[in-house]
Order: structure tokens, then C-alpha cells, then sequence
């Protein structure tokens, strides 16, 4: 495929207080963030909402690629990971603008078939300076087939020195999928996560289990300059997930042992 060249996206928005205190409640936390106060790590995600109409939606209730996002002929998308650096506080109330730029469009073939990797780098000011970038990976797969057995997920870590166990039900689901301004189906549309993209239920959103670390993290480690976490299977929203710390590094783990998602933390100095 030819290098894409790289296109961009501009999007302001005012930090409302009220969402990232709604959310807040959504988490079973005290609704304490008041105008000009700091936003929590990650919550960022609340913000710069880009509304499509219906028709310029895809089958799966994202926009429809081909517009920032190339169309690299693959329907189903995934949220793989990504990195964030932050270098000043967002804080609520305060007017920041959001500028996303594709670094890299490109396809590749792994054993489940062609794929395509797409990375988005957004930077948030406000008040004229970068307080936060973040890389977000994502990846587009083909429809599963329902003849081809399952890849066999990592097996977790199991030398955490702290835990805590952590269950996600439909309705936050739903909250989540409303505060983010995220259509995709496979986190509210049950019929449409099992029978077109092959999950078992509905998908907890990658996003969410690593605003679940970055604020364990945060908990545990102090401050964050950096973060990066990465996917590693999916987790439903009928299982119970087990969030787990060793120093700097993070996971979560299945019920079942499996891996879902891996994330290291570096705190401030």
C-alpha cells in the first residue's frame, strides 16, 4: 500500500466539570472535580466529541473510514493500545483545543489474515501549551470465520503485589459508550456483538480497563508523566476481571487466567 499522507483533525471543546463529574458517579467515585480543577488521567476521553449524521456512519456505529481514517477495506475495528506522555494537568472548565494527526496507515498479514494498523497522535493544549500527547492504535480485521478455531489468548502474570477484582455491568457499559460519544455496537448491541463480530457479549471497552489502571496507577505510583497499555484479548462483560500491580507495571487478568491487557506506568519525577 502507498504511504498516506498524513491527514489532520481539529476539534475545541469547552471541559464541561459536569461530564467528568458524571462519570465519576458512573465509577461508584465521589463527584468532586470542580471548575479549574484537574481532570484525572485519561479522562480527556469525554471530550472533543466529533458527531456524524446516520448516513455517514458504518455498519458498526463508528463513523465511516475514509475520511481522517483511510479505508483500508477491512470492517472490524479495534482499539489495540496506545501511549500517552502528560506534561501539564488538563483541568475542567478551561476551554483546550485537540489536534489528531494519522502517523500510520498501513497493511499487514498475521496468521488470522490481512490486517490494518492505523496510529492516531493527538495533542491537547490549553491555554497555548501541550499538556497531554497521546499515540492511539488501532487495528482493522476482517470478519471472523466461524469454521476457524479461536487464537489462544497470553496467560496472565500471577506475581502482582496488589490486586483487586473488578465486574462490568451492561448499564456501565452503556454510561461509558454515552460519555465517550463511542457508537460502537459491540459494547451495547448484544445480537450484533455475538452474531456479526463473534464475541461471546458485549465487549468491555479497551478504554475502560486502562482508565481502571492509569488510576490504580496514579493510586499507587503518584503522578503520571507516561502511560502505555496494550490489548490482549477481549474481556466480556459477564466476566470478573482482576486489576494487578508489580512497581511500574499493570495487567488485567480474565477469569480464567487469560492476559487482556498489559500497561506500565512511569511516574513523575
Amino acid at each position: 500500500m502507498k504511504p498516506v499522507h498524513p491527514a489532520t483533525e481539529t476539534c475545541t471543546d469547552v471541559m464541561d466539570p459536569a461530564r467528568a463529574r458524571a462519570f465519576q458517579i458512573a465509577l461508584g467515585h465521589p463527584a468532586d472535580i470542580a471548575e479549574g480543577g484537574p481532570l484525572p488521567p485519561f479522562f480527556h476521553q469525554l471530550y472533543f466529541w466529533t458527531p456524524h449524521a446516520p448516513e455517514h456512519l458504518g455498519r458498526d456505529g463508528h463513523p465511516k473510514v475514509g475520511g481522517l481514517i483511510p479505508d483500508l477495506g477491512l470492517p472490524r475495528r479495534m482499539w489495540a493500545g496506545g501511549r500517552i506522555g502528560f506534561a501539564h494537568p488538563l483541568r475542567a472548565g478551561v476551554p483546550a483545543e485537540r489536534r489528531t494527526v494519522v502517523e500510520k496507515a498501513e497493511h499487514k498479514h498475521g496468521r488470522s489474515g490481512p490486517l490494518g494498523f492505523v496510529t492516531l497522535r493527538h495533542e491537547i493544549r490549553q491555554a497555548g501549551s501541550v499538556c497531554l500527547t497521546e499515540w492511539q492504535d488501532l487495528v482493522y480485521r476482517q470478519d471472523p470465520d466461524p469454521d476457524a478455531a479461536r487464537p489462544t489468548p497470553p496467560v496472565a502474570p500471577t506475581d502482582e503485589t496488589e490486586s483487586r477484582e473488578l465486574s462490568f455491568s451492561s448499564t456501565l457499559l452503556f454510561r461509558y459508550s454515552a460519555l465517550t460519544f463511542n457508537g460502537h455496537r459491540i459494547h451495547y448491541d448484544l445480537d450484533y456483538a455475538r452474531g456479526v463480530e463473534g464475541y461471546e457479549g458485549l465487549v468491555v471497552h479497551g478504554p475502560l480497563l486502562a482508565q481502571h489502571l492509569m488510576l490504580m496507577a496514579e493510586e499507587l505510583v503518584g503522578p503520571l508523566a507516561q502511560f502505555a497499555f496494550r490489548a490482549e484479548s477481549p474481556l466480556m462483560h459477564f466476566e470478573t476481571a482482576t486489576l494487578c500491580r508489580h512497581g511500574t507495571d499493570l495487567w488485567v487478568r480474565g477469569p480464567d487466567g487469560r492476559g487482556v491487557m498489559t500497561a506500565n506506568a512511569v511516574p513523575q519525577l
